[in-house]
Parts: C-alpha cells; structure tokens; sequence
C-alpha cells in the first residue's frame, strides 16, 4: 500500500516501477480513501501502542493506493525492497531510505508474511477484482 505521504507526494509510480522493475507482477491495484474501521483492521496489531491512534489518523488522512504483487517469495522481496520501517535505518536503495524522513510518515506498507498478506488482501479486494496473467518477460525473470 502507497501511504498518504507517497500519494500526496506523486510517488506513486516511482514506487510501483520499482516493484515492477525487480521483476513482481501487479495483479490488483487501485486508489481508495481507507474508513478508520479498515484501517484498524489492518493495524490491528499496533492496538494499544502508544502511536496507534496517529498512525490510525494519518492512514485516513488522504487517499492511498492498494496492490496486490505476486513473484516468487513476493511478500519477502517486497520487504527487502522497502526497507526497514525506520527510513534513517533503511538500506539506501530501499524506498523508504530514497523517499522518506520519518517512521511516522514512511510511504509504504507491506505485510510481514504470507499469512498477513492474504489477510490484507481481502480487506482491500474481492476476487474478481485480481487478475490473473502472464508478463512476456517472466521466462528471462524466473
């Protein structure tokens, strides 16, 4: 997920080239306003954290733009290619190293594994809205 501050910012398709250019396949994509009940569920588990009301509040503060990847072990490399939460810790490369100041304000969101991501991905899209497909270069990637 595109945060508020990359949308806001016209990051959006610098973040998805770089997505797109390690080799993973968007295969659902789209901008939405997230309601706080969403935004609570995807957060759920920072409830009780001293920062989750704000992170709550600026998650809904603009709009954001959702995408489901898929590649081999896509959750892990899109990980890798964001970087760590904190963009001063980040590898520089990473997007939040490149684009971002703040843990407060770090442009990207990604599920931590495989089993976050399908619960992510079915607050954000229903099946018919994921395509299935093949990219021409995937034999020259895998």
């Amino acid at each position: 997920m595109i945060k508020p501050d990359g949308v806001v910012r016209g990051l959006i398709g610098e973040i998805i080239s770089r997505l797109e250019r390690k080799g993973l396949k968007i295969v659902a994509l789209k901008m939405i306003k997230i309601d706080r009940k969403k935004a609570e569920k995807l957060y759920e588990q920072h409830k009780g954290k001293d920062f989750f009301k704000e992170l709550i509040d600026y998650v809904t503060s603009a709009p954001v733009v959702v995408m489901i990847v898929e590649g081999r072990d896509a959750t892990k490399v899109v990980r890798k290619i964001i970087g760590k939460t904190d963009p001063i810790e980040a590898e520089p490369g990473t997007i939040r190293f490149d684009l971002a100041m703040t843990i407060g304000k770090n442009i990207i969101h990604a599920a931590d594994s495989k089993e976050r991501a399908d619960i992510e991905m079915k607050l954000f899209f229903n099946d018919n809205e994921i395509m299935n497909y093949k990219r021409v270069d995937e034999n020259w990637i895998y």
